[in-house]
């Protein structure tokens, strides 16, 4: 199993006892599809493609022969709804699925002669070598194909689409350019065009622990999700979508400051503001765990980092685009006033515990930096009198986290007056909260590089030290992996930098794609799958260890160098 080089289109080669055959899967892009009317769901500038909103499947037989089974059994409503199929078309090609209550319909289209088993559409066909078919499900009124030559045709065109998204990217010649090639299609292929929005991951309640109740909906958008992913498409060179990302935070900010409210912390990503959690009893997850959730009810959640994402988020755009817009301005001094007005409560913290609130650490950084980053955007719009008292905030908020974020050792701790360990603080480097060769700098990382880690990946915490309202353990996070990798880049130790990030290349799984977590023991991927956020942190630490490396060949005039 692969993706075809620079693609998002997936080939499974399988042999039966007869022969050979290759499948190939696609989610279909196709061109611009409003050209009489206007798209009621685009907010962002159209492209010349859209999606087909099409499901293709190809066979090809190879070598031999085999028996092609084709079953489709769509459900609706979570499982609630049965489908009912239909024949459409004047032979066994064509067929519908719908569901009464339900709005929604599928289009199936096939070479093979399809028949009805209940809810079930069965079809199969003996192919010899050479022999083709195919398969299409569509959810829309775009047409679906009904040969398999035009099928061919829209696989070819989704798969130079990929190809020519990908070349718009600058990717340095390492021998890890295609992982953050993949991460860089992952995460094209988690946003959604019409507004801009990054899905955080394409499932919901994969269980972060096995057979337990770590298990989440995480098919929204995360606020805090922003300075990261647009770090990692201005890195690589995404302008583009970047500039869409970004204007969908601005845009849920403004909608925010019309309705006289805060911005939440996630959202849906058409923008949609309640995200009421459910737990589906007549459903188990992967593995029997249960419960299996739909809605995430964090979106209550107050936690305050969401005012530094987003001023960070706009202090990234504007160093980018070398301008400050106006419409920017009202959207930084409510949120600066967020931060000012609450840096002193405690909150649920980046992790979203569900335990009772407390005075994290993170959470006063991130207020930090939205203090930090508004009283710069304030110097740039020459407003000095913004810029003095928003510097004044940040001074106190800095010196506030100094004096009770810090054990006696010299570390910086989850929360005020607590001893335990947290992953997020590997944060304080990255954002510049102290220089990178501060003693309490250096200890955190090298405390966590040590002490919060199983089998050399990093937990988020110890779950024993932590009320986060959950019983059971969890695998270590990849985003934190990612993260250390960075931050020891940041203080020199490019040695135990570089092995870090190569063990978890290493633990990439077959198609270079990464879950929310890892079993340190085994390797294997726990919670849901692929995770925008992971692909991000990769994105961050495999550069931070390419600069490093440039920077240690540059002082070596006898070292190679992978760069162009």
């Amino acid at each position: 199993m692969r993706y075809l080089p620079g693609t998002m289109v997936l080939e499974t080669s399988w042999e039966t006892p007869t022969g050979w055959v290759v499948v190939n899967d696609v989610l279909c892009i196709g061109p611009w599809h409003h050209k009489e009317e206007r798209s009621h769901t685009h907010r962002r500038s159209p492209t010349n493609y859209d999606a087909d909103h099409v499901l293709l499947r190809t066979v090809r037989c190879v070598q031999g022969w085999a028996e092609i089974h084709l079953d489709c059994e769509p459900v609706f409503d979570y499982g609630g709804l049965a489908a009912e199929w239909s024949y459409t078309g004047p032979g066994y090609n064509e067929a519908t699925a719908g569901s009464e209550g339900m709005d929604l319909q599928l289009k199936l289209v096939t070479d093979m002669n399809l028949g009805f088993e209940g809810p079930r559409a069965r079809a199969r066909t003996i192919l010899r070598e050479g022999d083709v078919a195919f398969a299409a499900l569509g959810w829309s009124e775009h047409p679906l194909p009904v040969t398999y030559d035009e099928a061919d045709v829209r696989l070819v065109r989704t798969a130079h689409y990929w190809q020519e998204w990908l070349k718009q990217g600058s990717f340095p010649d390492h021998p890890w350019r295609t992982h953050l090639q993949r991460s860089a299609l992952t995460l094209k292929g988690l946003s959604y065009a019409p507004t801009g929005a990054m899905v955080a991951a394409a499932t919901t309640s994969l269980p972060e622990t096995p057979g337990g109740e770590r298990n989440w909906d995480y098919r929204y958008t995360w606020i805090r999700d922003s300075t990261f992913m647009l770090w990692a498409l201005y890195t690589l060179g995404f302008d583009w979508e970047a500039n869409d990302f970004f204007y969908f935070v601005a845009d849920l900010a403004e909608a925010a400051e019309a309705e006289d409210g805060e911005l939440q912390i996630m959202y849906g990503i058409g923008g949609e503001s309640r995200l009421d959690e459910q737990e589906l009893d007549h459903l188990s997850g992967y593995g029997g765990a249960r419960p299996v959730r739909i809605g995430n009810g964090a979106y209550r959640q107050r936690q305050h980092d969401v005012w530094g994402a987003v001023l960070d988020s706009i202090y990234l755009h504007t160093r980018s685009r070398d301008q400050l817009p106006d419409r920017l301005w009202p959207i930084i001094k409510r949120q600066v006033a967020g931060a000012q007005k609450h840096w002193r409560e405690p909150d649920r913290g980046i992790w979203e515990v569900r335990g009772e609130p407390q005075h994290f650490t993170s959470s006063k950084l991130m207020c930090w930096v939205a203090a930090d980053r508004g009283a710069r955007l304030a110097l740039l719009r020459d407003d000095r009198d913004c810029a003095e008292r928003w510097r004044t905030v940040a001074e106190e908020i800095h010196a506030d986290i100094c004096e009770h974020g810090v054990d006696d050792r010299g570390v910086f701790t989850q929360a005020y007056g607590a001893s335990a360990l947290d992953a997020s603080l590997l944060l304080m480097p990255l954002v510049r909260f102290l220089p990178t060769d501060d003693p309490r700098i250096v200890a955190t990382v090298l405390a966590i590089a040590d002490e919060l880690t199983e089998d050399g990946l990093v937990l988020r915490y110890r779950t024993g030290e932590t009320d986060d309202g959950l019983a059971g353990e969890e695998g270590s996070f990849t985003i934190c992996s990612f993260w250390l990798v960075s931050a020891l880049c940041e203080i020199g130790e490019l040695g135990r930098a570089r092995a870090l990030c190569e063990k978890l290349i290493s633990h990439a799984s077959s198609l270079a794609l990464y879950a929310e977590e890892i079993e340190p023991r085994t390797g294997r991927h726990l919670g849901n799958f692929p995770q925008a956020f992971t692909h991000l942190a990769l994105i961050n630490a495999v550069t931070h260890v390419i600069r490093a490396e440039h920077s240690e060949q540059a002082q070596d005039p006898a070292a190679t160098t992978f760069f162009r």
